[in-house]
């Protein structure tokens, strides 16, 4: 039976998923044997030490455990031989019966993709599932200095892991890929990428792309459909656009562990009324009346369990959502959606719980420009560990961008990117591991 480019991008991710998990499991197991060795040179170099002290002879194991101890424990320590010479090749403090089993490599994860555990959940994790999400990509223009010399893999590599070891990882595409088009007219800043951008993003474990924004058609009708096609041959799904209205505001729904999660990709800033997606018009999904939205999202929750928007709203350079944000997600949610992510203001903006569901009102940029001053450079990636009801535990991971690429921050860094996003969320907090906390 044939498979999607998408579904054997997805076996991909898992298999890589895998051989990481072997990967750290294997140098556990090595460290563990660099331990008991420096334990039993340690313990051998103690024993050197007190026959020196005490005048022990070599070889003498019974003479030396009466030699160390207070006047009559001899006599009544009933350890052979045998016993104290294996005892004394085990390490200090250490059981050597239990050091072997403690030891010993786990047996590999099996390749049935329901028994994989993903970090984060405690236990079986049958029944949830991983999401992961970043901001605004734009893999051209502004980059093409750094990747023309190193490379499109050289963007992720110190984000890798944030983005490989979930489920399904998502972002917002922000320029049209394609080898044609005619530029569009009008508007201060157009794009246009390469389809060579494509294998690096999708081998660093994207999964999804939202198509919905205000650069969807920067090289016409002639480049969004051209982005579809390569997206569809590199295995990544995208949502958001389309020939028509009914394409544009179809959800991709994928399928983990028997967990069904519908994204649906919207956009409320759209630069010309022709390119809003209608009956007979290719474009994008937008949002403006909230009306087709709604019934997208109402239609969705229908097939599957869990439900997440993808929208392109609010102001540029501005860390505070407009009053529409806030009001167009909670409608969103009323009409079932379990998650909103937003994009387009090119800063992190702050988060909202509402009816025990998540609003992310901006994730910033995450590849955009080589180095972005200030706000403009923080960025992350926002994790979901969802239930297959929709309830999720959100945690975002702080990172600045350098050369381009989007570098994990630590220490008081990253505390004063989190105490910032805690101080223009609504309601929520941030610990200091990033975890997002409802007051």
């Amino acid at each position: 039976m044939s498979i999607s480019r998408s579904e054997a991008h997805q076996q991909d991710k898992l298999k890589r998923k895998k051989r990481l998990r072997r990967l750290i499991m294997i140098n556990f197991t090595l460290l563990g044997i660099i331990i008991i060795v420096i334990g039993a040179w340690l313990a051998a170099a103690n024993s050197d030490k007190l026959k020196d002290v005490f005048g022990i002879s070599k070889g003498d194991n019974k003479n030396q455990e009466q030699a160390i101890k207070p006047d009559g424990a001899g006599e009544t320590n009933n350890v052979s031989d045998t016993d104290t010479a294996e005892d004394l090749n085990a390490p200090a403090d250490v059981d050597a019966s239990e050091n072997t089993s403690e030891n010993e490599p786990e047996p590999p994860v099996s390749e049935d993709e329901n028994t994989v555990t993903e970090p984060g959940m405690e236990g079986s994790n049958e029944d949830k599932i991983s999401l992961s999400f970043v901001g605004d990509l734009l893999v051209a223009d502004y980059v093409s200095p750094i990747t023309d010399k190193e490379g499109y893999p050289f963007l992720y590599k110190p984000s890798m892991l944030y983005l490989s070891e979930p489920d399904l990882t998502a972002g917002n595409l922000e320029f049209p890929i394609t080898t044609r088009g005619v530029p569009v007219e009008g508007t201060p800043y157009v794009f246009k990428g390469s389809p060579d951008v494509l294998p690096a993003m999708r081998d660093a474990g994207f999964d999804i792309m939202s198509l919905a924004n205000n650069h969807a058609l920067d090289q016409g009708v002639e480049g969004m459909l051209d982005t579809m096609n390569y997206l569809d041959e590199a295995g990544i799904s995208h949502m958001g656009a389309g020939n028509n209205d009914t394409e544009a505001f179809a959800p991709v729904i994928k399928e983990v562990r028997g967990i069904k999660v519908a994204y649906i990709g919207l956009s409320r800033v759209v630069p010309f009324s022709s390119w809003k997606a209608d009956k007979n018009i290719a474009g994008v999904a937008e949002s403006y009346d909230t009306r087709r939205a709604q019934e997208a999202v109402a239609k969705a929750k229908k097939v599957a369990d869990i439900v997440v928007v993808m929208v392109h709203w609010g102001k540029e350079r501005v860390d505070q959502p407009e009053p529409y944000q806030k009001d167009f997600g909670k409608q969103y949610i009323d009409a079932g959606a379990d998650l909103v992510i937003g994009s387009h203001p090119h800063v992190l903006q702050g988060f909202e719980m509402y009816k025990g569901k998540w609003i992310a009102y901006s994730l910033g940029n995450f590849i955009f420009t080589s180095y972005p001053k200030e706000t403009a450079g923080e960025t992350g990636v926002l994790d979901a560990v969802c239930t297959k009801s929709g309830d999720c535990e959100m945690t975002f991971h702080p990172m600045f961008t350098v050369n381009a690429q989007p570098t994990p921050l630590e220490g008081g860094k990253a505390k004063a990117v989190l105490d910032r996003l805690s101080s223009i969320s609504f309601g929520v907090t941030l610990g200091e591991d990033g975890a997002l906390k409802p007051e």
